[in-house]
């Protein structure tokens, strides 16, 4: 078994020198400085010392997933591709950048040609499955951890939905979540019930023939009957729950209830007519407000303390990206790391 890790969230992907790069600096973000000067280089494979690839980052995990795909052809194998496309620092090939000439903003181009790599090197890996012929009988999934961030300066990228990464608006949390399995899963299927990144585990177990342990609380459930139409109107999840210090929510069905508690502020949306969030009900719908900090509380009291407690925080808007600054009326939360 290989692993690569990054022992750094934001790693160069090539040196910020190379000819063959493009490179947008954020530089008025001072994380992002620090990536630039500080964090070049912090890949480890196989538990060694970190290195520098031979390649762009994302070419050289693209090499790594289909060679492992080939060693394993005979045998069940299982691999996990965490591409850190297009975390900053942002860095495009040339190649890539050059083809979206019809992009003016120079780091929506970059951010651009990042992903038309990322979407190049994903081909790689499911043309590698069916070269092998294992297309029909292996399950891949694409997801992302979070939404776009705010640090990147790109104001659109979340769109229709508010907030960032780090907030708990949909447009922190909206992320895809694709998953193929041809001799299961009928091309073209869609699935529009709330699911989340646990489910994955009971997902894959049970697709896998693993049977599921049962002497402690499993939270994913297995989202195949699911989104094959064997649970009638049934939901995965009636009740979500997201939380980061003094920043707290909720998600009941269709209402979803947001709790910050520094300001304070209280947000209440109706997600089935208002999914982008733009009407806070909080005012009018004072009795579910209470409700639902109810379920809050009765989740939160039986949550285990913390293993890492949040050591910063920052306001955030959730309108508009890093670059501006805050004015009068702007909505903000404050985020917990």
């Amino acid at each position: 078994m290989n692993i690569w890790a990054f022992t750094g969230g934001g790693s160069l992907f090539l040196p910020k020198d190379d000819p063959g790069v493009v490179n947008s600096v954020q530089d008025y973000d001072p994380i992002d400085l620090y990536l630039w000067d500080q964090l070049q280089f912090f890949v480890r494979n196989n538990n060694g010392p970190p290195f520098r690839p031979d390649a762009h980052m994302t070419d050289y995990l693209s090499d790594a997933a289909v060679d492992v795909i080939e060693a394993n052809r005979n045998r069940p194998f299982f691999l996990y591709l965490a591409y850190n496309a297009p975390h900053t620092p942002l860095q495009a090939l040339k190649a890539d950048y050059d083809a979206l000439s019809d992009i003016d903003d120079h780091t929506l181009r970059v951010y651009g040609a990042m992903m038309r790599q990322l979407d190049r090197g994903i081909g790689r890996v499911l043309d590698a499955l069916k070269a092998q012929g294992l297309e029909e009988n292996t399950i891949v999934v694409f997801t992302s951890d979070n939404g776009g961030a705010d640090y990147i300066g790109l104001p659109d990228i979340n769109k229709p939905y508010r907030g960032w990464k780090s907030t708990f608006f949909e447009g922190g949390i909206h992320a895809p979540y694709l998953i193929k399995w041809p001799s299961v899963i009928p091309p073209g299927t869609e699935y529009h019930r709330p699911v989340v990144h646990f489910d994955l585990f009971t997902t894959l177990a049970v697709a896998a023939g693993a049977e599921v342990p049962n002497d402690r609380q499993i939270d994913g459930v297995d989202l195949l009957p699911f989104a094959l139409g064997k649970k009638g109107d049934a939901r995965p999840h009636d009740v979500l729950f997201w939380g980061a210090g003094g920043y707290q929510v909720v998600r009941d069905r269709d209402w979803k209830l947001q709790v910050e508690d520094i300001q304070p502020k209280t947000w209440l949306f109706n997600l089935a007519e208002d999914p982008s969030e733009q009407k806070n009900l909080a005012d009018v719908e004072s009795e579910r407000v209470a409700r639902m900090k109810d379920l809050i509380a009765t989740h939160r009291a039986k949550l285990p303390p913390p293993l890492w407690p949040s050591l910063v925080s920052r306001t955030m808007l959730i309108d508009a990206p890093l670059t501006r600054p805050q004015g009068p009326g702007d909505e903000y939360v404050y985020t917990f790391n």
